[in-house]
């Protein structure tokens, strides 16, 4: 039950993330390192995104 709970955490995070900074004004390379990093660190990377991340255009 916990797993499956995480996976799906992560899952929102991560597309949370995706959709944020693809809306951003971060070169390519960026937006691509900001998603693969909150992919592959989600807890330490959405936190670090949440810090300094790329901010959305408005």
């Amino acid at each position: 039950m916990v797993l499956e709970f995480s996976g799906l955490l992560h899952l929102i995070v991560v597309v949370f993330v995706t959709i944020s900074v693809v809306g951003s004004r971060a070169s390519t390379l960026a937006k691509t390192l900001w998603v693969l990093g909150v992919f592959f660190f989600p807890i330490i990377g959405f936190i670090v995104w949440l810090l300094a991340g790329p901010r959305r255009v408005r």
